[in-house]
């Protein structure tokens, strides 16, 4: 017996040891899971931000941008350039200090240092680097707009899950509601107070709700699927965001007023992008004028050479000639445009054009920006408007189903007027909902193409 012990306390103990473990493990893995916090709209809009390929391609061009800009300013500083050359001739050659042909073989070696500076060139430089700075910021709002573009796609994608989330909630409880009347309403068969065909129709509504609670399941999923995609989130993983609209609701009522005004911001980022494209296109063109005009560049350097005949001792030494060899030189060119067969004419038109349609292109989204303005305006008003009506046509309906119902059990009433009062409940439940949620999407898009905000929280 005492053998035996010795056998199963070592077990027991085992058992112990690996039931720690375990828990220790469910600790450590299913404790950070159930602490994951919802995420909220915003926290859904940055990420989606932040991990957007558009954005990030955008980013991209916006450093190529600010290296387009740094070549500009480059172009107003002197180019410097060094040479160093080495030259072995065997045969009949020219000696470079006789100026005869020989027949020895020589080293040459020569060293060059130069520098050149455009001193006037009809100011191109000036208008290309003006072009430059346009372009860059023309990047920077890119890069704003596709983000604002993003987040509103992902703010849309959201409003979405919400409202499929209500319909599921509200499904659900008409669902529970309809099992509930299908089983007193085989009390009341059983009691002979209602007919078999009160019953085959509350049969056939549970049918239907349970029907519509499926298909409003699968379209949260749906949604669901598609903020994923927006927000570029793993499709795979789980996302527990937060399904809470009065947070929503309340910042669109405690938000400033959107009235329509004559003119669009010119903040928005849109509208920036296509004001920039017409300062890029007018440089561009003035600085095609300026081939039209003469340059002058100077230019100044310093040279020296060492030559050595390999067949003769009493050459100097590479210190002596590289001392005595050297020279210095200043120089100025001016060069006069006079014909290159219309080359410079032709591309005068052509960004002369360039610049008027940017200009027809600004004019464009000016008017584009207005219109999606004042219609979001619009649609907002009348999404809030419609939002106050429901309210009432909710509460009204309630009343109404709930004296429906109360004379349902009495049987007073038959069962399609108390599913027509039940769909009459849920249909004004889900129109404020979405009144509700399109009124506080409208209101930030309005906000958005005025230019009073971006679509990113911070």
């Amino acid at each position: 017996m005492k053998y035996n012990n010795a056998l199963i306390l070592p077990m027991k103990s085992k058992d112990n040891e690996m039931r720690k473990i375990c828990i220790i493990l469910f600790t450590a893995v299913v404790l950070p899971v159930c602490s994951q916090t919802a995420w909220t709209v915003w926290q859904c809009v940055d990420y989606a931000v932040e991990h957007n390929h558009a954005v990030r391609i955008a980013s991209i061009n916006y450093d190529t941008y600010c290296a387009n800009k740094q070549e500009a300013i480059g172009s107003f500083l002197p180019s410097v350039s060094a040479q160093i050359g080495a030259q072995y001739n065997f045969g009949r050659a020219i000696d470079p200090e006789t100026n005869t042909y020989t027949d020895v073989s020589t080293f040459y070696n020569n060293y060059a240092l130069s520098a050149s500076l455009p001193v006037f060139d009809g100011f191109a430089r000036v208008h290309a680097l003006r072009a430059a700075k346009a372009d860059l910021l023309m990047g920077k709002n890119a890069v704003q707009k596709q983000s604002d573009q993003t987040a509103l796609a992902t703010f849309q994608a959201y409003i979405n899950v919400l409202y499929y989330h209500g319909m599921v909630v509200m499904s659900k409880a008409k669902c529970d509601e309809s099992k509930q009347t299908l089983r007193q309403t085989k009390m009341l068969v059983e009691l002979g107070r209602k007919s078999i065909a009160d019953l085959a129709q509350v049969e056939a509504q549970c049918s239907a709700d349970d029907y519509s609670l499926i298909h409003n399941q699968n379209s949260f999923s749906t949604a669901m699927l598609a903020l994923k995609k927006e927000m570029n989130y793993p499709l795979c993983d789980t996302l527990q965001v937060s399904l809470e609209t009065d947070e929503l609701y309340a910042m669109l009522c405690t938000s400033s007023d959107s009235r329509i005004t004559d003119e669009v911001s010119e903040h928005n980022p849109e509208l920036q992008m296509s004001y920039n494209a017409q300062q890029s296109a007018l440089h561009n063109l003035r600085q095609t004028r300026a081939s039209l005009l003469p340059t002058l560049y100077v230019s100044a350097g310093i040279s020296t050479s060492y030559n050595k005949t390999l067949q003769v001792d009493n050459v100097k030494s590479f210190s002596q000639q590289f001392r005595n060899n050297g020279g210095e030189y200043i120089g100025a060119t001016l060069s006069i445009p006079i014909f290159n067969r219309l080359s410079t004419l032709s591309s005068i038109r052509r960004a002369r054009n360039n610049y008027h349609l940017a200009c027809e292109n600004y004019n464009q989204k000016r008017l584009e920006l207005q219109k999606l303005y004042i219609e979001a305006v619009l649609d907002c008003n009348g999404y809030m408007k419609e939002s106050e009506q429901m309210e009432k046509k909710v509460v009204s309906d309630s009343l109404a189903y709930a004296l429906v119902r109360g004379q349902y059990e009495e049987g007073l009433v038959t069962a399609i007027d108390l599913q027509t009062s039940a769909a009459s409940l849920l249909n004004s439940r889900a129109l404020l909902l979405q009144s509700r949620l399109m009124a506080v999407l409208k209101e930030r898009m309005a906000r958005y193409y005025k230019g009073e905000m971006r679509m990113r929280h911070r």
